[in-house]
């Protein structure tokens, strides 16, 4: 498991004063990064070979502003090319918010998957989630 802190900033408030649902994917992609740098060490886009295929976000809760979340970042699943990432927020000891994106190990100049290699699954598999 990879873990993260951060601050709300008041510009991720809605008008009802909770955290903005469109920021939670935001703020999932940015923990993605560990994941991202076993694929792409230095994260250079001209290297990069993921693409993501499907997120489902899942609302448990309120998050509010001025009170520190905790993302969770996980590996859920590990196929032939692709592998699921789950990820949870959370915030006074509760889980508020968990999410699943598809990611495919994606060759752009052939236009298609590619296989993930034996390297990188060891390294994925260290983060698998259990419940």
């Amino acid at each position: 498991m990879f873990t993260e802190k951060l601050m709300p900033r008041f510009s991720d408030t809605d008008a009802l004063g909770h955290i903005n649902n469109t920021k939670v994917p935001i703020w999932f992609e940015g923990a993605r990064e560990p994941i991202f740098k076993l694929f792409i060490p230095d994260l250079d886009p001209k290297k990069w070979q993921l693409i993501i295929a499907k997120i489902e976000v899942s609302y448990h809760g309120q998050l509010f502003y001025g009170q520190k979340v905790e993302v969770r970042t996980y590996v859920s699943r590990i196929g032939g090319a692709s592998f699921d990432v789950y990820q949870e927020l959370w915030q006074h000891g509760e889980k508020c918010v968990s999410g699943t994106a598809a990611m495919v190990n994606f060759d752009y100049t052939n236009q298609k998957s590619q296989k993930i290699s034996d390297d990188i699954r060891v390294e994925l598999a260290k983060h698998l989630y259990t419940e």
